[in-house]
């Protein structure tokens, strides 16, 4: 019922007009996505929650060059993700550099006590550190293919590329994928102590 007016290019038409209501429909439609998207490629949730928001400013900011493929923004929306997520950690990164720099007292405790959080945190950074040895088209590129399940073809309508060229790029994307996270293998999975029933002896 009303597909024309309610469908994605629909709301994104009222949201050119003003409308601000239709842009929050686009927000809540896409704003978990964006999310998981963000957060795969920085591997920390308030980071994730940053680069959000900034990718939604930014949907709006540059909405005169924005690019609905098959009928979505959410491809665009993507790719701008990911190069606010880059953007983000080359930042991050100069001012991890200067608090190196800094002289030091002493080294805090690590406050995570948690070996299953300490855990699932390395296997973030280390997926976020092998996403980040892809260029940046490579990153769009699987980005929207792999991660957000778009057709390779729809990918590559979003990019610039030519399906072949975007099917090449894929295929040598996850072969670097898969290298650098078979050097990522820091950390162990943690074991659990067995548990023991009462009136068993440990």
């Amino acid at each position: 019922m009303g597909s024309k007016e309610t469908g994605e290019e629909g709301l994104w038409g009222q949201s050119l007009l003003g409308q601000g209501d239709a842009f929050g429909a686009l927000y809540d439609r896409h704003r978990d996505r964006v999310f998981r998207h963000a957060y795969r490629l920085c591997g920390n949730h308030h980071d994730a929650e940053d680069i959000m928001a900034a990718s939604f400013l930014e949907l709006w900011r540059r909405r005169k060059h924005v690019r609905v493929v098959e009928g979505s923004i959410l491809p665009w929306l993507l790719v701008t993700t990911t190069n606010m997520a880059r953007n983000r950690a080359r930042a991050a990164l100069r001012y991890q550099r200067l608090l190196n720099s800094l002289p030091r007292n002493h080294e805090a405790g690590d406050p995570t006590t948690d070996p299953y959080r300490r855990y699932q945190n390395q296997l973030d950074h280390d997926l976020a550190q092998a996403l980040g040895t892809l260029s940046v088209e490579d990153l769009q590129l699987v980005s929207l293919v792999v991660f957000e399940e778009h057709t390779t073809a729809a990918a590559a309508a979003v990019l610039n590329l030519t399906p072949a060229a975007a099917k090449s790029r894929m295929h040598r994307a996850r072969q670097r994928l898969r290298t650098a996270l078979a050097g990522n293998a820091s950390i162990s999975p943690p074991t659990a102590p067995t548990p023991v029933l009462e009136g068993e002896r440990p």
